[in-house]
């Protein structure tokens, strides 16, 4: 799980990069790469779920 934190951790960093660079100078290909940015982080919050679930029920 700690693995997994440190991959959501390094995606949202990169993430936010992107999305600033979208807002700030309105760089359209930092939009595209922040919406899959977040595609990625949203599969890996569900699979922090799943594990952080198990882990409990142990």
């Amino acid at each position: 799980m700690e693995e997994l934190v440190k991959q959501i951790d390094a995606l949202y960093a990169e993430f936010k990069k992107d999305a600033e660079a979208q807002i700030v100078k309105g760089n359209k290909a930092a939009g595209l790469r922040a919406r899959k940015g977040a595609l990625a982080i949203s599969g890996l919050m569900k699979e922090f779920r799943k594990v952080s679930n198990e882990s409990t029920k142990a």
